[in-house]
């Protein structure tokens, strides 16, 4: 089976919805999520601190899904955090697996 991995970069504000709407997705086989900055974000956007600093607060969250599951994934993200400021991308996995 073909995976992916989908990367979302999302607002502090919205992580747990984020996350809950992604654990209770069967589409997603595993998922991972930190804290980091986001840089290159449009100033209106950023907050007064965050315009000085010239970098966003963000969760990252990367997915682990099917090929076929990407795009019905991606649509119930879109539908539910429309103009919420979500960012994404995907990239293709070349291996996966678990060293036990």
């Amino acid at each position: 089976m073909s995976e992916l991995c989908l990367t979302l970069l999302c607002p502090p504000a919205i992580e747990e919805k984020l996350l809950d709407l992604l654990l209770l997705s069967p589409a997603v086989t595993f998922s991972t999520s930190r804290t980091t900055a986001a840089h290159g974000l449009a100033h209106e956007n950023l907050d007064q601190t965050e315009q000085v600093l010239g970098r966003a607060r963000a969760t990252e969250v990367q997915v682990i899904v099917a090929v076929a599951e990407k795009t019905a994934l991606l649509d119930a993200i879109r539908q539910e955090f429309a103009g919420a400021g979500l960012r994404y991308w995907v990239t293709t996995i070349v291996e996966t697996g678990e060293i036990a």
